[in-house]
């Protein structure tokens, strides 16, 4: 079976691939990942996205029809090299260790970021992070900044908060051990937990040492709420899983009934999921329109996904988008469908830049490929991977400013829809 999926990470190495993510799943698959690890790690833990407007079918069809002489490689060299380091090497040698990596190597000389080889225990982590299934943690939402592994936010009433974790922090050690060369996905894997065991972490601020004893606890981590403010509803989705379109359009539903006026839908720190789940949220704003095109260099996964017809509550709601660096993948498809059909105007800060799709391929035993198979444009025809969307209005949100609670972006928002 396969999967597809977008999801995202800023340009630099491989640990950001664990937050911004949009994935294209089969019909017969589900499910990043997205924010809440023990942390949830903003998909900017960094990630990718998986959607349903893959036609798999054609695609297996395809891939059956390919001599196997097309798809296979003569590893008798590879052989030669373990044979003698067998023969030589002063140690033991384990055959599982050295296949593990091997498949982890021949993955990543494809040279890219996107593209990875997962065990049957990663594909496993992955999976439930998509989902926002992410057990017990200290409430921690990090990323990749200035090339450091920083504290993007803090989820409400949970430990890291409570105790006092900022921000902006860097992520050095947990339980003493230095993770600063770590993958996120690693660093995020360290501080999960069963509910209530006690975790150590220790984080650099205004270069000194922090230190803090957490305890894990479950961590609530819907994919998408709302909150009011006079006439404008503060409608937030934190990622596009399973569960989101169905939710989302609850809340929709919700809107209308309180005769909100407005709308500001907010994407910030939300790093994608399912193209299928922001296709379904497009909907209340688009009838039938194109929400995304996907294009490949061989043709074999074009293709073009519209938005539901006659299920739009939204079509007349005067809509902001808030957007910032942690904003990817499926959230930008959502953002940008919105804006090129005039729907929406973005404010904020420059979106992450995750343009490719990626898809999940099941191995043996649990362990999965992700393999990217094409880019995606948005309805005007636009690319932005590597660049992200800027927005109409650029507002910038500090640390400081995220630490006191006080939100300029919101702000304006309000004070514009």
């Amino acid at each position: 079976m396969a999967q597809t999926s977008s999801k995202t990470t800023r340009r630099t190495d491989a640990s950001q691939n664990s937050i911004h993510d949009l994935y294209y799943k089969s019909p017969a698959s589900e499910k990043k990942v997205n924010l809440a690890t023990t942390i949830i790690a903003c998909f900017v833990t960094l990630a990718a996205g998986f959607g349903i407007g893959l036609n798999w079918e054609n695609v297996k069809s395809y891939l059956g029809s390919r001599s196997s002489s097309q798809n296979s490689i003569d590893f008798s060299s590879l052989n030669a090299v373990y044979a003698k380091l067998a023969e030589n090497y002063d140690g033991k040698i384990s055959k599982e260790a050295v296949i593990e990596e091997a498949k982890r190597g021949l993955v990543q000389a494809a040279g890219d970021q996107y593209t990875y080889y997962l065990t049957a225990k990663e594909a496993d982590e992955f999976n439930k992070e998509l989902n926002g299934d992410v057990g017990a943690g200290v409430g921690i939402e990090f990323g990749e900044r200035d090339g450091y592994l920083r504290v993007l936010r803090t989820t409400p009433d949970n430990p890291a908060r409570r105790a006092g974790v900022l921000a902006g922090d860097i992520i050095y050690k947990i339980d003493d051990e230095d993770v600063s060369g770590l993958a996120a996905e690693k660093v995020a894997e360290k501080l999960r937990g069963a509910v209530g065991t006690d975790v150590k972490l220790t984080v650099l601020r205004d270069r000194e040492e922090k230190e803090f004893t957490l305890t894990r606890e479950t961590i609530n981590n819907v994919s998408a709420y709302v909150d009011y403010r006079d006439d404008a509803a503060i409608l937030t989705i934190t990622r596009f899983d399973r569960d989101t379109a169905k939710l989302t359009r609850q809340l929709a539903a919700e809107i209308k009934e309180r005769g909100s006026q407005r709308v500001v839908l907010d994407l910030r720190g939300n790093g994608g999921g399912y193209v299928d789940a922001a296709k379904d949220v497009a909907s209340l704003w688009l009838d039938g329109s194109l929400v995304v095109e996907q294009r490949s260099q061989s043709g074999l996964y074009d293709s073009r996904i519209s938005a539901d017809h006659g299920k739009t509550l939204f079509d007349n709601m005067k809509t902001i988008v808030l957007t910032n660096g942690s904003t990817a993948s499926a959230s930008e498809i959502l953002a940008g469908a919105l804006r090129d059909h005039n729907k929406a105007t973005l404010l904020g800060e420059r979106t992450y830049g995750k343009g490719s799709v990626q898809s999940l391929e099941e191995l043996n035993n649990g362990e999965m490929l992700r393999v990217t198979i094409a880019k995606w444009y948005t309805p005007n025809g636009a690319s932005i991977d590597g660049e992200g969307l800027e927005p109409d209005r650029v507002v910038e949100r500090s640390y400081e400013q995220i630490n006191h609670d006080e939100d300029p972006q919101l702000d304006a928002a309000l004070g514009d829809v």
